[in-house]
């Protein structure tokens, strides 16, 4: 038996990760999340109703939280945080404190579990976001890159600097205190539940409501990576031996696209035309996004499953009938 603990287990990522994990009956899983962005949804009652699943409504910031939890975990997942531009042009002293303090408190916890195997931080690859800017990286990108924040005055640096200053608790208090971990930089994850916060669900709103749509940044590429792959690249990352101690992209180098080439895509997944307008490119957006997975292909020899197209149509298959419920 493992016992797991995900934080931000109620949010898109952490949910899918839970609900696989929780397949495997002997596996007992809490998850802790304060309901800031994370939804009881049908999905997530479902999950939390079984027998191996325990939620608690908890802040992480607050340090009383972890006296309602146990110090025997195996694996620990660390997804909660504040994101999502909305946050950070609007609260962006909440992104950095409560990304800060929320993960300090989680290894602070991790220092009393004595037998503790993994914890995995969630990074992301805006972390990359100022190197590009003003250095230029290597397209597809390896974790080896050195990290460069942009303009320190910018609201849009806390997310990237929470996630860096993150990174670098995971080696401080792993090499002082003995604490396993890996740290995953997810690269443009996709899939159902995910809110409308997110490229693809916006498309789907547009397309369906618009015979002509407006698309900024047409020749922008990003690299999409279907939620179910970035399930089991995230969970063998966690339990691997091979991968303690290291940073590895999470994402899917082959499937790179524009994103005029993605409405087209969506479109026909949707069943109609729709005319393009090419807007202007939005400044600050990068041309390209895609991450280099040679690393975590080597030590885990993973196998892609999903396509572009084959995970954008799962995913319009759960959101065809939501498109008029938006949340974040």
């Amino acid at each position: 038996m493992s016992k797991i603990l995900i934080t931000g287990g109620a949010g898109f990522i952490g949910y899918f990760i839970a609900n696989k994990l929780s397949e495997n009956l002997e596996n007992h899983i809490t998850i802790v999340d304060n309901l800031l962005r994370g939804r009881i949804d049908e999905e997530f009652q479902n999950l939390i109703k079984k027998e191996n699943v325990t939620f608690i409504n908890g802040d992480l910031t607050d340090p009383r939280i972890f006296f309602d939890l146990d110090h025997d975990y195996d694996y620990i997942y660390h997804l909660a945080a504040i994101i999502g531009v909305k946050n950070v042009m609007n609260n962006p002293d909440k992104v950095l404190s409560v990304n800060a303090v929320s993960t300090l408190n989680i290894f602070q916890f991790a220092k009393t579990i004595t037998n503790l195997k993994r914890i995995l931080f969630s990074s992301t690859s805006e972390v990359y976001t100022g190197t590009l800017k003003h250095y230029g990286i290597d397209i597809p990108t390896s974790e080896n890159v050195n990290l460069t924040i942009d303009d320190i005055s910018s609201n849009r640096t806390t997310y990237a600097l929470s996630k860096i200053f993150g990174e670098s608790v995971c080696f401080t208090f792993g090499q002082k205190y003995n604490i396993p971990f890996t740290i995953v930089r997810y690269h443009n994850i996709y899939g159902q539940r995910m809110g409308f916060a997110h490229v693809i669900p916006e498309l789907f709103i547009k397309i369906k409501e618009n015979d002509k749509i407006d698309l900024p940044s047409p020749t922008h590429s990003r690299a999409f990576c279907y939620i179910d792959d970035a399930v089991e690249m995230t969970i063998k990352s966690c339990e691997s031996e091979n991968t303690k101690g290291e940073i590895l992209n999470i994402g899917n180098s082959d499937s790179e696209i524009k994103m005029y080439d993605l409405v087209k895509i969506i479109s026909q997944v949707m069943g109609k035309k729709v005319t393009i307008n090419k807007l202007p490119d939005t400044p600050g957006s990068p041309t390209r996004r895609c991450p280099d997975t040679t690393k975590i292909n080597n030590l885990l020899k993973l196998d892609i499953k999903t396509n572009l197209y084959d995970g954008i149509k799962k995913t319009f298959e759960w959101y065809s009938d939501k498109l008029d419920k938006r949340y974040e």
